[in-house]
Parts: structure tokens; sequence; C-alpha cells
């Protein structure tokens, strides 16, 4: 295949733009799919236009188009029409276009309609040469769209990609082939091959991820396993103060067996917020203490790290189990007391951040590894942890509800238990949207809850840096600090967000933890990490910038006591959010997010600014995680595939390289 460097144009400049983009070898290049496209197929007539839309319209130039000059503006105008409608066009800077354009030829034109003074216009449409679907890339300073579809039009011209996948799963699956698909997706001869490309090449990164996965887990090692007792869990079950769900007594029956096992455990714990997955970890971990082993436990902050250990000393401590918590904030003296209690075996169950997996921490006999909220951890803090013991089991948990499907892909390397019942008698959270006409009512509803003796929290989309500067995209929490506190009559008010320093926004959590703070304003940081039973309310601003399954996350936050729980959805209404208001399922309101926003967006992990499965963010076809799934199984399975599944693992591998999936699981 012909280099970047031999193809005509591609001069050094260039050449060290698309470099900053990422952008090294025509391999890069060719996987840089377009992010839209102008579809010429089928224009309208100039009266079909409408007020906010891009569309391609047809007619002809009526009279010559007029330069115009005000305000040291420049400026030429036109009326385009077909015989029965006609749009007026302004072309702002473009004074070539008089030339261009002359009374009575025939043109095309893609653009936006907008509306002015006088009436409907287009500003600065592009003139189309042909009824085609021309793709779109994204801005790379230096290059134009031209030479970026002359290059890739070359590339795919000038040698043709194998395909890795055999022609009669192809055929059964009805996938396009892979280089067909690769020119379709470039350069779409029609709307329906387009979708056929799309699903082909969002299959094949499904298939590559799977791969990827399953080759940095590799063969699960063997390992001693544990003496588990059927009457240690009886006695485990016996001393809780409430009766498990169905649900949670399957998941430790699952997790029991798994330890019980000569080779690792590998289990995936997910479940809805509040389903009693901490109950199951901790039933998790007395296990392995009765069996003689030692067991540790990381959370990803220190205020939920500390909630945890004072839940387990609870729940463990009656029944002879020794916990400790080690944190990266502890005195010197501490410290040391922590690291020799962990080293001699003294504390049998250790809980902590971070610090679990510094270099000086020493565990006498670690067999299991237990990481909270798995998703803010990457695959290298888990390896370190499960590392500090010999083939210590793992178990993770996460209470990110994602269709079952999803789950297997993305935690292709793991076991999956899902815990889908909540226990009975939890209250549950009323939710309501409010447009902004009810923001004052809302303000007073607040200071009633204060009122009350409980606390609010209030999410926006963004940070902001300046809580004077107007920021037209939405509210920010520096700017909403500054209105709550003026606006909240008697309401203490704080700040967290994650560009706050570690130890300072730790501070805040444990200020509005301990009541000391009635109102918490927070980005999305507060999405996990801590748990305030007293806090009723949850306010979430712009709520149609987050996905539905991160609303149901941010809702969880609220309904952990007793007292009847709110979550404000502040946006007009519409029929997304209204899903919110209708179940608190977690994983029907993921299957309804997974159903209206595709699964890139569940894949669309940032690396170098742009999504890491481009195909797949293409595609809202979720069928094709079924096939993918179902595929992968097979070519890893059976014999006659194992050709297949090889080439597969050497392009996972070359693809997702050292870093990538810590990247895709951060």
């Amino acid at each position: 295949m012909l280099t970047l460097q031999e193809i005509k144009g591609f001069g050094p400049k260039r050449l060290s733009a698309m470099a900053e983009k990422g952008i090294r070898t025509s391999e890069d290049l060719l996987a840089m799919l377009p992010r839209g496209y102008h579809d010429a197929t089928h224009p309208v007539s100039p009266g079909e236009m409408v007020e906010g839309r891009e569309a391609v319209f047809e007619g002809f130039v009526r009279g010559n188009l007029q330069h115009h000059y005000a305000n040291g503006r420049n400026w030429v105008s036109g009326t385009i029409s077909d015989g029965f409608s006609s749009i007026r066009c302004m072309w702002f800077n473009q004074p070539w276009m008089r030339e261009k354009l002359k009374d009575n030829d025939p043109v095309l034109l893609y653009g936006k309609a907008v509306r002015k003074k006088n009436g409907l216009f287009v500003i600065n449409p592009s003139v189309e040469e042909e009824k085609i679907i021309t793709p779109i890339y994204r801005t790379i300073p230096g290059v134009g769209q031209k030479t970026l579809r002359d290059a890739i039009a070359l590339l795919l011209k000038e040698e043709k990609t194998p395909d890795f996948l055999p022609a009669e799963i192809r055929d059964r699956l009805q996938l396009m082939e892979h280089h067909a698909a690769l020119a379709e997706a470039h350069f779409p001869t029609s709307t329906q091959t387009l979708e056929a490309a799309k699903k082909r090449l969002a299959f094949d990164e499904l298939l590559l991820f799977q791969a990827a996965i399953a080759g940095q887990s590799g063969v699960r090692s063997h390992t001693v396993p544990l003496p588990i007792r059927k009457e240690d869990l009886e006695r485990f079950v016996k001393s809780l103060p409430f009766r498990p769900t169905g649900a949670q007594q399957r998941a430790m029956e699952e997790i029991a067996a798994d330890l019980g096992k000569d080779v690792e455990m590998a289990r995936l714990l997910q479940g809805d917020v509040g389903c009693g997955k901490t109950m199951v970890a901790f039933a998790s971990l007395y296990l392995c203490v009765c069996a003689g082993g030692q067991g540790a436990m990381m959370a990803p902050t220190e205020i939920l790290a500390r909630q945890h250990f004072e839940s387990a000393a609870e729940m463990l401590s009656p029944l002879g189990i020794t916990c400790g918590l080690l944190t990266g904030h502890m005195t010197a003296a501490e410290r040391r007391r922590a690291l020799e209690a962990i080293a001699c075996g003294e504390w049998q169950v250790v809980i902590g951040t971070h610090a679990l997996i510094s270099e000086d921490v020493q565990y006498r006999n670690l067999k299991l590894v237990v990481t909270d909220e798995q998703h803010r951890f990457g695959v290298r803090q888990r390896s370190m942890l499960e590392e500090k013991g010999e083939n210590p089991h793992v178990l993770v948990m996460s209470a990110t509800p994602i269709p079952r499907t999803l789950s297997l892909i993305l935690y292709g390397d793991l076991d999956l238990t899902v815990i889908d019942e909540l226990p009975p008698g939890r209250q549950p959270v009323r939710t309501r949207i409010v447009p902004e006409a009810k923001r004052d009512g809302l303000y007073r509803f607040i200071e009633q809850q204060k009122e009350a003796g409980h606390q609010t929290y209030v999410v926006c989309p963004m940070i902001g840096e300046d809580a004077d500067e107007e920021d037209e995209e939405g509210r920010n929490a520096v700017a909403e600090l500054k209105e709550l506190t003026e606006k909240l009559h008697g309401c203490s008010v704080g700040l967290v967000h994650g560009k706050m320093r570690p130890q300072e926004k730790e501070d805040v959590l444990s200020d509005f933890y301990s009541g000391q703070l009635d109102v918490l304003i927070a980005t999305t940081v507060i999405e996990v990490g801590v748990n305030v039973p007293n806090a009723t309310v949850m306010v979430i601003e712009e709520a149609d910038h987050f996905g539905l399954a991160q609303l149901h996350q941010l809702r969880g936050r609220v309904g952990r006591g007793s007292g009847e729980s709110w979550c404000f959805l502040m946006a007009d209404p519409n029929e997304r959010l209204r899903i919110l208001t209708e179940t608190e399922d977690g994983f029907k309101v993921a299957s309804k997010d997974l159903e209206l926003r595709g699964a890139g967006d569940y894949f669309g992990t940032k690396q170098s600014g742009e999504p890491a499965m481009p195909a797949l963010c293409l595609t809202a076809d979720t069928a094709v995680l079924e096939q993918a799934r179902e595929t992968f199984l097979m070519l890893c399975r059976r014999e006659e595939y194992r050709e297949t599944y090889q080439g597969l693992s050497r392009r996972a591998e070359q693809k997702y390289r050292e870093n990538a999936l810590a990247l895709a699981r951060n």
C-alpha cells in the first residue's frame, strides 16, 4: 500500500497536521471514517426548505447575483427557483460566486435555512457537482476535504484490504465483504449500501475488541482451591438483620462455588443502585477469611472506602473478622501501623483506595481482590492489586446497569452475575421534569427540605472556570454556586468537581456527608463515591445533556434513607426524559438508552480526542452486538476456525496495543 508520503499533495506541513490527529499511516487514514455525509441524491425544491434544517435543493439562478456592502461586511445574494417556489441565498466573503453562478444556470446547493427579518435564507450554501453522497471528515488544519477524499479514494483503488472473516460466515450473517464495506463507508453509492457498510465495520470493531480483551486476560491461572464450607455461608446469612433477596442469595452461591475451584475467579457483580452488591461482596470476603485467606476491597474515593470500612466492621466484626482501612491520607505513624497489620495478617479484610496497590504494601496471604465501581479503575490498576497475591480470586462490582449483551462484550474476560432484584421496602425516588418557569418553586422546595433536616444535590454538566463569565451553552457549576448562595435562604452551599485537588474534593464530600453542607453542587464526579442517606433531593441541570443511563445513576444518589426522595430533571418535557419518570429499573432505562443512542456512545471512549470505535458510533443497529458476541465465541471455540481466530487476535493486538484496554475500561 502507498505510504502517506507518496501521495501527491501531502507535504511536510500536511503530514505534520495529520500526525497531530493520530494519522501517521495509510491504514490510519482509511480508518478515519466520515463524521457525516452530504446526501445530494434526493434534492428538495427551494420551497421545501425548512428553518433550521440542512438539505440539498435544486433549481435555477434567477437573475445575476447582487454584491452588497454594509457595516464592514460584504456578501453576494441571489434567488434560486424551480419555477414553482424560490428561496434567497447569501454568500459572505465569497465575491467569486457572482462569476460562478449566472442567470438561468441550473444549480444543486447544500445548506441550512435560517429565518431573518426579510424571510427565509440559506447562508453560504455549498455548490454540489453531482447527485451523490459526499463524505464529510473531521477538520484537520491545512488539509481540505477534497484533499482527504482524493487521498482515500486513491488508497482504496490502489490496494484491496483482505477480509479476515470466512465467506461462509459473511454469507450466513448477510455481512458485506470488508473492503467493499470500507469503500462504501467512505464513498456511499446509496443510503442502503451505506447502512450495510456501517453494520459490517461495527461488527469488525466489536470482534476485535473482544479478541483484545481475551488476549489481555489469557487463560485463567490455576490456584489452590479455598476450602469453602456451606455452613460458613449459612452462618453469615443468619447474622444479617434482614433476609437476602433471591438474587443476592444466588450471587453469594455462585461466588462461593468459584472460590472453591482450582482456577482464578474473575467475576463481574453487576446490579442497580441499592440492590445490595456490597453485602454480597462482604459475604465473599467472609468466606475467603473463613477458608484461611486474606481479602482486599478497593474503592474509588476515600469517603466511599471509609463508608465500606464502617459497614464491613459492623457486619463482620461480630463474626470474629478483623477489618482495617488504608488510604493515602494517613499520618506516617498510622500508615506504618496499617502496613504492619496487613503484612502479618492481623487485618484479615483490608479496605482502601488506590493506596492498597502502593509498592510498600505487602499482604500476608491475599486470596480475594474486590474492586468497587469497576469502570473507575483501569485494567492496570486492577492487575496491580491482583499481583499483591499469588493468583488471587477477583470480584469486580459495577452499579452501572448495562444490557446483558453489551456487558458480555465490554467485560468479555469476566463471568457475569447480575443482581436484578431490589430489597423489599426500598423507597422509590419520585422523578419529575421541571421546566425553567418553575425554577423559583424548586428553590423554595429545597429550602423546605433543609428545614425538615434533609440535604440536596445539584448536578451541572460543566464546571465553568469563572463565575462571572457568561456561558452560552448551559449552566455551569461555578456559576451555579454563586446563584444558589444568593437565592437559597438559610442554606449552606458547597461545590465539588473533577478539577479540584483530591484532598479538597474529599473534604467537601465529607462536609456534605457529615451534614455541614445543606446543598452540594457538583459535576458527575458524585455519580459514584458517596452514600448520604440524609440527601433526599437530586436536581440535574440541563438534563438533556446527559444519557438516560447516567441520569439514572445520578438519581441513585438519593433514596438511600427512610425519607421520601425526589429527582428533578431541569429541562423542557420530552419523550426521552419521560422514560425516567415511568420506571426505576436501571436495566430498562439502559436498554432504552441503548435503543435511542446506539451502542457507539457506550464504546465512545476518547483516545486522542476521537472515539475508539468510529464505525460503531455511526450505526444504531444494536442487533450487531448479538451477532458479534455469538460469532466471537464460535471463532474462539471451534477448531476449524483456529486460523481465523489467531489472525483476529493479531489484528486486535496491533489495533489496541499497550494502553487501549486501560483506556476502554476507564
